[in-house]
């Protein structure tokens, strides 16, 4: 069971697999947040560092819990690469989780904390 990538139609799928949207500038985030901050969908932002152990260890459940819950937003973001916006959300240990509705923050889960995250989410969604 090898991977073939031989056309195009493979990688388009191979990208489906990860809905988590990776940002990695101020501006990118800026242009996130506006589209995102009047909408009533939850976002789930991930804070993360590729230093961090428990993050590297939650994230395939991450990845899982984006595929799942499909009218989730999922945004990932390395604290190193924007600590300012880490600093706008107080994100102080990793991997922290901050879920926002409606331009502001309902919830927040630190910790590589799958079920508890996972029940946030579940109840915050609706």
């Amino acid at each position: 069971m090898g991977h073939h990538f031989s056309t195009p139609a493979a990688f388009a799928a191979e990208e489906v697999d990860s809905p988590i949207l990776a940002i990695h500038s101020k501006n990118a985030w800026n242009d996130h947040w506006k589209s995102h901050k009047d909408s009533s969908k939850l976002m789930v932002i991930d804070f993360t560092a590729s230093w961090c152990g428990p993050c590297r260890s939650i994230a395939p459940a991450v990845k899982a819990m984006a595929a799942k819950y499909t009218d989730v937003v999922f945004v990932k973001i390395d604290v190193d690469e924007l600590s300012e916006v880490a600093q706008q959300w107080k994100v102080q240990t990793m991997p922290a989780f901050v879920l926002v509705k409606g331009g502001r923050e309902v919830g927040r889960v630190v910790g590589a904390k799958k079920d508890e995250l996972e029940k946030k989410i579940a109840q915050l969604r609706a």
